[in-house]
């Protein structure tokens, strides 16, 4: 079964999407496919419900989270953004993910949860603007290779943002 995620929640292929539209529609195919809803059911129906609700699941991780979304955008041209055999990035923004790599790695030898915090604020303004990047190259210029270089960067900010995160957590507790 090869169903299009937006179409399954009545959003518009598009990296910007309606967030609250999303939601709610995640909520009602939930409902509709709940287990209770189908104790009296052939075991075919009850298979089903559960594939329905998995398959809303994936779906709304996928467009829910802004780096997933825009790989899934990508995907559906044919464009792995994470493609094994294109890993370039521009200079700066290498030099960019050392420069918080080695933030990071001060502030965790220092235990220095307000500098963890501070460091994943700045990140998450430059994903802010990896996001209106995408907006525009990915629903208004349909340009492709530089939104795959933009998809690779906001990556990058999540698995480092998650990390920091990981990390206060485990400082906090």
């Amino acid at each position: 079964m090869n169903v299009n995620f937006f179409s399954m929640f009545g959003l518009k292929n598009a990296f910007e999407i309606d967030v609250n539209t999303l939601e709610t529609n995640y909520r009602a195919i939930q409902s509709a496919s709940h287990p209770d809803r189908f104790v009296t059911s052939t075991s075919t129906e009850k298979l089903q419900s559960l594939q329905t609700a998995t398959l809303a699941n994936e779906a709304y991780l996928t467009l829910k989270n802004p780096a997933n979304r825009a790989k899934y955008c990508l995907a559906l041209h044919n464009i792995d953004a994470v493609n094994e055999l294109n890993t370039s990035m521009p200079v700066g923004f290498l030099m960019q993910q050392m420069d918080w790599r080695e933030a990071m790695e001060e502030a965790k030898n220092a235990k220095d949860t307000d500098a963890l915090e501070q460091l994943s604020a700045e990140m998450q303004l430059v994903a802010k603007g990896l996001q209106a990047e995408l907006t525009d190259l990915l629903d208004i210029k349909k340009d492709y290779a530089n939104a795959t270089d933009a998809t690779r960067k906001l990556i990058f900010i999540d698995k480092v943002s998650a990390d920091i995160y990981q990390y206060i957590e485990y400082l906090e507790a």
